[in-house]
C-alpha cells in the first residue's frame, strides 16, 4: 500500500482547517468535558480561541482532598459521613491546559465579595504526571482559574467522584436540592435496603409476604420505638449538610460567570444533585449567602418537613425497597404549595425507578415535622 503523499496530507490539513467556526463550536459543545477541551486548546490558536466560547462545560472531579491533605477517590468508602470538599483535585486537567499560559497564569484579583472562598478548591494532577513547586509539593490550581477564561458558559455541570454520605451498599440514599442565596427546597429518598429485579426473582415468595400493603398508609408504632424515625431524621440532616456544603463551594464560580443559565453539582454515585437555575444564580449574586458558624457550608434555614413512609414498597419493575422513606423540606417562611403541586415536584425529583417509588409514597399518609436552623 502506498503512503499518502505530502500533497494529500496538505489537502487533508486544508480541509480540516476549512471547517467553519460554527461547526467546530458545535463539536466542542458536544464534547463539554474540560479535560478534553484543554487538549483541544493545545492543537492550534484557532481551537484555543473557539474553546473559550463554548456554552456547555462538564468538570469531572477525580479526587477530593480533605482538610488533613489526604485524598479520596471514587472507590474510597471509608471516609466519614460528610466528606470535606474544601480542596478538589481535577486530575489530568493541568497538563493540557498548561500549554496555554492564559488558562493557568497568575491568578487574577477578584473584585467579588466571594473571593475568600476561592482557596477552598484546588486543581492539580493525580495521573502520575504532576508539576511541582519549589518546595517539592504538587502544584494545585483552583477550578476558578481553570474556568476563568471561558467567556460564555451557560450550562455548567460539576461531578464529584462519589457521594459524601458513607452508607452501606444495600442502603438507598438519594437527594436533590435547589438553592438561591439559601436553600429553596430539598427532597430525600431513602431505604434501609434495596433488592433489584435480578435478586428479587430467587426470593419472590418472601418479598411478596413482606410487601402486603395492609397498613392504610399509616406508619407502624414500631417505627417510633425501634429508632426508625431517628434514623430518617439523621438521613435528612446528612443530606442537607451535604447539599449546603456543595452550595458554599460554588460562590466564586457563580460570581465570575454571569452568563450561566444552569449549574448542577452532582456525583458519580448518583447520590445527590444540587441545582440552580438562572434566577437562583442571580439571587446569590445579589444577596450573599449566610455561612454556618460551625463549618464551611451555607446556613440551613428553619424548615417544614413532610415525610412519607412504607415498611416495604414493591415497584412495578420488581424492585423492592424496605423501609422506604420520602422527605421533602422547604424553608418555614416559604409559601406552602397545594398538596397536588407539592407531590408533583417531589415525585419528579428522581430518575427511574426511584421516581416511581416517590410517586407511590406521596399517595400515602403525610406526616409533618419541623426543624430548626443549623
Amino acid at each position: 500500500m502506498l503512503s499518502p503523499s505530502v500533497e494529500d496530507v496538505a489537502v487533508d490539513g486544508d480541509r480540516f482547517d476549512g471547517l467553519p467556526d460554527s461547526l467546530l463550536l458545535l463539536i466542542f459543545n458536544k464534547i463539554g468535558d474540560v479535560k478534553a477541551l484543554g487538549r483541544c486548546c493545545a492543537v492550534s490558536r484557532r481551537f484555543q480561541t473557539l474553546v473559550l466560547q463554548v456554552e456547555n462545560v462538564i468538570v469531572r472531579v477525580d479526587c477530593v482532598i480533605s482538610d488533613d491533605g489526604s485524598g479520596t477517590g471514587a472507590s474510597d468508602k471509608s471516609r466519614g459521613p460528610i466528606a470535606s470538599f474544601f480542596r478538589i483535585v481535577f486530575g489530568g486537567i493541568v497538563k493540557p491546559i498548561q500549554t496555554l499560559g492564559q488558562f493557568l497564569g497568575p491568578k487574577r484579583p477578584s473584585s467579588s465579595s466571594f473571593s475568600s472562598s476561592s482557596s477552598s478548591l484546588s486543581v492539580g494532577n493525580v495521573d502520575g504526571d504532576d508539576d511541582f513547586d519549589q518546595s517539592g509539593g504538587v502544584t494545585h490550581h483552583s477550578p476558578t482559574q481553570v474556568l476563568k477564561n471561558f467567556n460564555e458558559i451557560r450550562f455548567l455541570k460539576i461531578e464529584l467522584p462519589s457521594g459524601e454520605l458513607g452508607i452501606e451498599d444495600d442502603v438507598l440514599m438519594r437527594w436533590r436540592a435547589e438553592f438561591g442565596s439559601t436553600l429553596h427546597n430539598c427532597v430525600m429518598l431513602g431505604a434501609s435496603s434495596v433488592t433489584y429485579p435480578d435478586k428479587f426473582a430467587s426470593n419472590q415468595s418472601n418479598f411478596d409476604a413482606n410487601c402486603v400493603n395492609d397498613d392504610n398508609g399509616s406508619i407502624p408504632e414500631s417505627f417510633y420505638t425501634n429508632g426508625g424515625l431517628k434514623l430518617r431524621v439523621v438521613w435528612t440532616i446528612s443530606s442537607l449538610i451535604a447539599a449546603s456544603a456543595r452550595h458554599y463551594l460554588l460562590q466564586t464560580i457563580i460570581s465570575d460567570h454571569k452568563t450561566l443559565d444552569s449549574l448542577v453539582l452532582t456525583d458519580a454515585d448518583g447520590q445527590g444533585v444540587l441545582c440552580m437555575n438562572r434566577e437562583q444564580l442571580e439571587e446569590l449574586r445579589v444577596k450573599p449567602l449566610s455561612a454556618s458558624s460551625a463549618s464551611k457550608r451555607t446556613l440551613v434555614p428553619a424548615l417544614n418537613m413532610r415525610l412519607w413512609y412504607a415498611p416495604c414498597l414493591e415497584l412495578p419493575d420488581g424492585t423492592v425497597l424496605k423501609g422506604a422513606t420520602l422527605v421533602s423540606t422547604r424553608p418555614s417562611d416559604q409559601t406552602v404549595q397545594r398538596d397536588g403541586l407539592d407531590g408533583l415536584w417531589v415525585a419528579g425529583a428522581f430518575e427511574e425507578p426511584f421516581g416511581t417509588a416517590a410517586r407511590m409514597l406521596v399517595k400515602r399518609r403525610t406526616y409533618c415535622l419541623e426543624m430548626n436552623s443549623f
